[in-house]
């Protein structure tokens, strides 16, 4: 997968969780300001370490999600243990499109998401990782890098 955010896949040395995470929290450095919205970096990969697809907010329109920007990019049904990596939990609710990004990525057969930060109640209530693991998601949190997924949003503070 070419490398269009002036970034690279996983680096050696940090767990594949955290580095993919990482490069996930970079592309939101991407998105085009927006006073309204959140920006976000989403990366899916597959269980054996490939990327299949790569989005972030408003990367093609001033309503793109960065889960949905990346799901769009599939060209086939994603393996079983394939994981969306997202710097913001994906959205529950959505005011923009009928469907959020949580129950695209059920829809897309995604039976695993990582993402940084929990999405405050800015815009809608973050419901999306409830979501994900009533429908049999594995959800894991990694608060590690919240301050890193927050960067790129300072100005909605």
């Amino acid at each position: 997968m070419p490398d269009d955010a002036g970034t690279d896949a996983p680096v050696p040395g940090a767990s594949a969780d955290t580095a993919w995470l990482a490069l996930a929290c970079d592309l939101a450095a991407l998105c085009p300001p927006s006073a309204t919205a959140f920006s976000v970096g989403a990366v899916v990969v597959a269980p054996d370490g490939t990327e299949l697809a790569r989005g972030h907010s408003r990367e093609s329109g001033p309503h793109d999600h960065a889960e949905e920007a990346a799901l769009v990019k599939l060209t086939a049904a994603v393996p079983p243990g394939t994981t969306v990596y997202s710097s913001l939990e994906p959205c529950g609710a959505r005011r923009s499109r009928p469907r959020p990004c949580a129950e695209l990525i059920v829809a897309a057969g995604i039976g695993r998401v990582v993402y940084a930060w929990r999405e405050p109640s800015l815009f809608v209530e973050g419901t999306g990782d409830e979501y994900l693991r009533a429908h049999g998601v594995e959800v894991v949190e990694l608060p590690a890098l919240a301050d890193r997924a927050r960067r790129p949003n300072a100005h909605l503070a």
